[in-house]
């Protein structure tokens, strides 16, 4: 079961902190993911349904595992937090990890007093065991927060917390596993490129030739070029290409939705 550090006995005045792990079908990840964060003072695992081994490895470790069914990740997380136990929730999905250096830092930072409502992270980010310094190197979330002070923005994809206060920034980064396997990938690179199509229908009525051209024409180069993600190698070459080809997929599938609106209104 979760645990504290020995130093940080029960008269300590640091806030108590729940670490938040969504997950689905994550028996490969979820054993590393855990050992972790199994310092926190509460490890709350919200599953999907998951028909492998994850609740059952998670198990080991926390006596909170519970199942919601899942519509994006979104609604997802703002259905858990409120389930979280104690003030302070750490939010890690279950290919993260928190390094011992962070680990440091947050208790530190809630030992002290925080001074803001929340805290981003950066993360260092992993395309099949090689890491992307370059290409990822601004990639930072909203991670620690009060619970009542934070929800996520009503969006499929990508929605970024709304906090209720300010927000300070962390040192150490969270390490990201992001992909293990092209599999795996590409099954993620389809859902999150409907969803985006889906956030996206709200504001674009009209798919053009240049958001099919332009679009994923750009972000390769600012990616490739500005962002210097040649620096990154083969693995950088092949993050940039896959980026440039989510924007165009996103678009593709947006083109779709409309197609599929006129034909009913026919």
């Amino acid at each position: 079961l979760s645990c504290r550090l020995p130093y940080l006995n029960s008269a300590s005045s640091r806030p108590h902190l729940t670490v938040l792990v969504p997950t689905f079908n994550e028996e490969d990840n979820i054993r590393e993911c855990l050992e972790s964060v199994k310092w926190a003072d509460e490890i709350l695992v919200v599953d999907s349904f998951s028909a492998d081994r994850t609740r059952e490895i998670a198990s080991e470790y926390t006596n909170r595992v519970l199942q919601h069914e899942y519509v994006n990740s979104a609604a997802q997380k703002n259905w858990s937090i409120p389930q979280a136990t104690h003030p302070w929730i750490l939010i890690v999905d279950a290919d993260e990890r928190i390094t011992p250096e962070l680990r440091e830092e947050i208790l530190q930072t809630l030992e002290t007093g925080p001074q803001f409502e929340g805290y981003y992270i950066r993360r260092l980010n992993h395309f099949m065991g090689h890491p992307i310094r370059h290409v990822w190197k601004t990639d930072k979330c909203l991670r620690l927060f009060l619970r009542d002070k934070g929800r996520y923005q009503d969006r499929h994809v990508h929605a970024d917390i709304i906090l209720e206060g300010k927000a300070g920034y962390l040192t150490h980064p969270m390490e990201h596993h992001t992909a293990r396997s092209f599999d795996r990938y590409m099954t993620k690179f389809d859902r999150y490129t409907t969803w985006a199509a889906k956030d996206r229908a709200r504001h674009t009525p009209l798919v053009r030739p240049q958001h099919l051209l332009l679009h994923p024409a750009w972000r390769f180069v600012k990616q490739y070029i500005l962002k210097r993600g040649f620096l990154d190698g083969r693995a950088g070459l092949i993050v940039c290409g896959l980026s440039a080809f989510s924007a165009f997929l996103k678009y593709a599938k947006l083109w779709e939705i409309h197609q599929k609106q006129k034909s009913d209104k026919s």
